[in-house]
């Protein structure tokens, strides 16, 4: 079923690789720490924009996997699952995913080169933040011609990043069926309200259009094929994130029950808990390997996307949910307690856990894509 012919490189952690991470890792360190992550969630925006500018300026990660030609670099997302997995192990909460992967993605599915001249080099430099509506719940929007164009109509809710993105992607009902439209939200035809929601470093909003001016991007016709795949790249690209946060997770348990101690010993060398972060490891690095492997598929536009991003779903956000479990739990009181950090982790796994669907809906997914009909009951 898989195939090993894919390009070496895309397996690798190659030397650049390997630099970006550090250079990454040293710069989130500064900008991101516990603190800070808290202070830009409760923030206006609920992100840094100097943070933001400085990571597509100075690193330059928003325009990695995108084409030169839009003013990216040309990588593969084998750069950009690096980047990812840097900011899930921070709780970075600038929109990167939403941002590069899905509304980028949605731009260069639709292969529209006029849409992506005009949008994808905002995108790359920064300047541009946007997200896309009516891929991950559903929408409610219908587009009908006016005298000076496309108009847009209804709500799309839970729409990540969509309080403040300058350009929404929205899957839309037209009179010649599903199509995708950009839509730059202006207040005086589109409302925008703030979800609350359980993870407060990834912002969603309830978005309603009042007639918002629209353009058409792509073809009539090409929606379905097109979130679908939008939707396995958010997965693997979210895969990449849990796996940061994962590791943070394993690192700080680590430490603690390292220094920790209860009569007279630290209490990583009792038994018990070292079955428990054995258990753990293993579990982390399965999800090491299946978000790797999906990163390698979607660098390589595999036709096994389907099947391992869905993979990668299962294996990545059930060790979150257990990695911070552990977290929490391993810290003994401390880790209950809304002065440490672990909750915003535990947070951000149950939350993931529902962003493209559950562990269980990628078991029914799977079981649908590899012929297992009968076990989707």
């Amino acid at each position: 079923m898989f195939r090993f012919d894919l390009d070496p490189a895309l397996l690798l952690e190659t030397e650049e690789r390997r630099q970006l991470r550090a250079v990454l890792r040293e710069f989130l360190a500064e900008v991101c720490g516990p603190e800070e992550v808290r202070k830009q969630a409760s923030g206006p925006r609920g992100f840094d924009q100097a943070v933001w500018e400085r990571l597509a300026g100075e690193i330059g990660v928003h325009g990695l996997a995108l084409p030169e030609e839009y003013g990216g670099a040309g990588c593969s997302f084998g750069e950009l699952a690096v980047a990812l997995e840097e900011t899930g192990r921070v709780l970075c909460p600038a929109p990167l995913l939403p941002t590069v992967v899905l509304a980028g993605d949605a731009l260069l599915a639709s292969g529209d080169r006029r849409a992506c001249e005009r949008w994808l080099p905002g995108i790359a430099t920064g300047a541009l933040t946007a997200t896309v509506a009516g891929f991950l719940h559903g929408s409610e929007v219908t587009a009908e011609r006016g005298p000076d164009g496309w108009l847009l109509r209804g709500e799309a809710d839970f729409v990540p990043a969509g309080e403040d993105a300058g350009l929404i992607l929205v899957a839309a009902r037209a009179p010649d069926g599903a199509r995708l439209f950009a839509c730059e939200p202006d207040p005086g035809s589109c409302d925008r309200t703030a979800r609350r929601v359980l993870d407060p470093t990834r912002r969603q909003a309830l978005v309603r259009f009042r007639g918002a001016p629209a353009e058409p991007v792509g073809d009539a016709g090409q929606v379905p094929g097109l979130v679908d795949a939008v939707l396995d790249s958010g997965r693997t690209a979210l895969a990449a994130e849990q796996l940061g946060g994962c590791a943070h997770a394993l690192d700080a348990v680590l430490e603690y029950v390292s220094h920790r101690t209860q009569f007279g010993r630290p209490i990583g060398s009792f038994q018990a808990i070292k079955h428990r972060l054995a258990d753990l490891l293993v579990e982390v690095e399965a999800a090491r390997s299946a978000s790797g492997y999906a990163a390698v598929c979607l660098a390589d536009w595999s036709a096994e996307l389907p099947v391992v991003a869905s993979a990668a779903a299962v294996a990545c956000s059930t060790a979150y949910r257990r990695a911070t479990a552990e977290y929490v739990q391993l810290h003994g009181g401390i880790g209950f307690t809304w002065e440490h950090s672990a909750h915003l982790y535990m947070r951000r796994a149950r939350a993931d856990d529902a962003w493209f669907g559950t562990a269980d809906d990628h078991r029914v997914r799977l079981a649908g894509l590899l012929g297992f009909t009968g076990c989707a009951a």
